[in-house]
């Protein structure tokens, strides 16, 4: 987008822009950690919200190279890596059991939800496919996801931003929805509930406890920033390089061509490739490789900073509702896959809301909700499927993606 417009930051300032960018996500990640309220919200939205601010005051501008070429062509492809390193398949399956199934179950639901509020709602809001890819591999994996199938998509910021705070407030009576379902009598007389009942049996003091565990604060060396950004950029120039290869060879004469050359020329495919293989094969190294997780979350706030600057305070007004009831109709169909698939395959209630949690939220949500309830036992099965999440959620989405248009 070409910048016409006077502002008091220009865009080729690129230290007062990254300056703007870097405080920006600090302060919306402090406040997110110290205050309950801003909790809530999420820094994701806070950070969006500043930048659609300064943005709209003509503070900074709609569009710089520091946003377009720096973020999304750097930030973004290797955030992917560093929170793709605990993706271990062998742990996974090993160690989740039966957990896994209902996790697969809720994924389906998730794609059936996609198509079917894409068939519905595709003449309300121009783009929705592109939409509909980033909602499906983020509602079957999470944050990173969504970010990985936005950028290969090529959607607008605009349509991002308003899909990222219906997203959000969809979230937000989703997990309500799930809270209230934990305590419903009605659920409770027609699933079994082992969990809630051993809480109820000795109260939520341990859960307390366990939160305060979880949430502990991580040693991170020298030698550990600098091995965490040499691996993503290794990864993220081989992605590159072999995405180039196939999307040169794999002509697009027809439609199941072009699906296969999306799907084989993205970079975010083999970024998920490559590093699925190094956390499996390499599960040790991977293992020792601290602060991976803090710095590719990190660099996913500053890409939240970026959608939020192109974003036009018409558009969300005028698409946000419409791209709320959408992501309504995913989550609604997701649940009922969970919840009816839970039942015919006898799973405890808690397996379905964490199962359908890790698919919607993703791991973090899904291990936070198990914390808060006092379920500890269910909190590394979580976090295990919810990462797989993160696996499948980008080739699922790009394949969604592909199939609808995008």
């Amino acid at each position: 987008m070409e910048q016409n417009i006077q502002t008091l930051i220009s865009a080729d300032n690129h230290w007062a822009l990254l300056a703007v960018l870097f405080a920006s996500t600090a302060i919306a990640i402090w406040l997110e950690q110290k205050y309950r309220w801003a909790s809530r919200i999420s820094g994701a939205i806070i950070t969006l919200a500043i930048a659609l601010v300064l943005v709209n005051l003509r503070v900074i501008p709609d569009s710089a190279p520091v946003f377009d070429d720096v973020v999304w062509g750097y930030a973004v492809p290797m955030a992917i890596p560093l929170l793709l390193l605990q993706t271990n398949i062998r742990k996974i399956w090993k160690e989740t059991g039966r957990f896994l199934l209902i996790f697969l179950i809720g994924a389906a639901g998730t794609v059936a939800g996609t198509i079917l509020a894409t068939a519905l709602l595709g003449g309300a809001v121009e783009g929705l496919p592109g939409v509909a890819a980033m909602m499906t591999g983020s509602y079957i994996g999470g944050g990173v996801n969504f970010t990985a199938i936005a950028d290969a998509f090529h959607v607008s910021g605009s349509l991002i931003s308003a899909a990222t705070v219906a997203d959000n407030l969809n979230m937000a009576l989703y997990f309500l929805a799930l809270l209230g379902m934990a305590g419903s009598a009605f659920f409770r007389k027609r699933y079994p509930h082992p969990h809630i009942d051993e809480v109820a049996s000795k109260g939520k003091s341990d859960a307390e406890t366990l939160a305060k565990q979880y949430w502990t604060r991580k040693e991170v060396s020298l030698k550990d920033i600098a091995v965490d950004l040499a691996y993503a950029a290794v990864i993220v120039f081989l992605s590159r390089l072999i995405g180039n290869l196939f999307s040169g060879w794999i002509p697009k004469d027809n439609w199941f061509l072009r699906m296969l050359n999306t799907f084989f020329g993205s970079q975010y495919v083999w970024i998920t490739n490559f590093s699925v293989i190094f956390a499996t094969c390499f599960h040790r190294q991977a293992g020792e490789m601290h602060g991976a997780q803090e710095l590719g979350t990190w660099l996913i706030y500053l890409f939240f900073f970026v959608i939020g600057v192109p974003a036009s305070i018409g558009v969300l007004i005028r698409n946000a509702p419409i791209l709320l009831l959408f992501c309504m109709i995913i989550v609604l169909v997701n649940m009922t896959f969970c919840f009816l698939g839970g039942k015919l395959l006898k799973f405890d209630l808690e397996d379905i809301i964490l199962a359908s949690n890790a698919n919607i939220g993703g791991p973090t949500t899904a291990a936070g909700m198990a914390v808060s309830q006092g379920w500890p036992k269910l909190i590394g099965p979580c976090m295990l499927v919810g990462t797989f999440g993160y696996v499948i959620g980008t080739w699922l989405g790009i394949l969604v993606g592909s199939l609808l248009g995008a």
